[in-house]
């Protein structure tokens, strides 16, 4: 089972938007050193709305052939058509990583029961350990704890990152988590809490630009220690917030530029970030040590 700080990791790219393998190296390696605990690859945060399937399949097979078996790699390969999100499953178990994250189908609002059966569908295809993504600020469809617990039983769907950002659904999903299945935060801003009342750890975006202190703070939450826990979440407190001051991806790759990890690149239709908001984020970065 997973569990701790696994980050979101950023698509570096050249300024012309192709990728930039090297770049990817260096952040393999700089969350290797500062102990992060998984690496998600071609994610929300890896821009996959805009990797094509082949760059999304390569995406993860580097990752994976980088981290050379010292972290767990899980692989981005949700779609909004279940054919598409099995063809990339596939992809990123042929790639050897340890586990995939599938996305609610976006756009398209699929019911309840079609949210079912899109990851039954998944999970029967494909024998690799998959979690569940719930994002409805980005899908317009929200999966209901009811829907993930009839999921929670198939044999290969073992956790949901829940990224609602919402307490109350937090107690909703661990009330039926079980050693087989685990909660996993994707919502910076309340992880720590959420972590307290039973989440396993969280796929973060402030772990792109300060992962040694999302270790420890999940960390000592795992462990129950509130009193360290809070130390070092005030100290992440202004990233949690301000790394979505404009749409995400868009600051955290200018943080992680600005950290001389990967340089500017980022695809259309996102664009670099406002340079009103570059003040905002320096302080944010400096108040964690970064």
């Amino acid at each position: 089972m997973f569990q701790g700080s696994m980050v979101a990791l950023v698509t570096p790219m050249h300024t012309d938007g192709t990728l930039d393998i090297e770049a990817l190296r260096r952040l393999v390696e700089f969350h290797i050193e500062n102990q992060t605990d998984a690496i998600v690859a071609a994610g929300t945060t890896g821009e996959s709305a805009t990797l094509s399937h082949a760059e999304n399949c390569e995406v993860i097979r580097l990752v994976v052939e980088m981290a050379k078996g010292r972290v767990p790699v899980i692989g981005g390969t949700g779609s909004n058509s279940t054919a598409e999100a099995i063809e990339l499953t596939e992809c990123a178990k042929k790639a050897g990583a340890d586990a995939c994250l599938l996305v609610t189908p976006y756009y398209n609002k699929p019911t309840q029961e079609g949210l079912y059966r899109h990851y039954r569908k998944i999970a029967e295809s494909v024998d690799i350990p998959q979690i569940l993504y719930n994002v409805p600020g980005r899908t317009a469809c929200d999966m209901l704890p009811e829907t993930v617990k009839r999921l929670s039983v198939i044999d290969n769907i073992i956790g949901i990152k829940e990224a609602l950002g919402d307490l109350n659904r937090v107690d909703a999903l661990v009330a039926f988590a079980s050693d087989k299945f685990a909660i996993y935060s994707g919502d910076d801003n309340t992880v720590m809490e959420a972590i307290l009342r039973g989440m396993k750890g969280t796929i973060s975006v402030t772990a792109n630009v300060a992962p040694k202190l999302m270790h420890e703070m999940c960390l000592k939450a795992l462990q129950g220690d509130r009193a360290g826990a809070e130390a070092i979440n005030q100290r992440l407190q202004k990233l949690h917030i301000d790394l979505f001051v404009e749409a995400n991806p868009i600051p955290v790759k200018w943080a992680v530029q600005q950290m001389g990890l990967i340089g500017d690149g980022i695809r259309l239709p996102l664009t670099p970030l406002s340079e009103k908001y570059h003040a905002v984020l320096k302080q944010a970065m400096q108040a964690a040590g970064v």
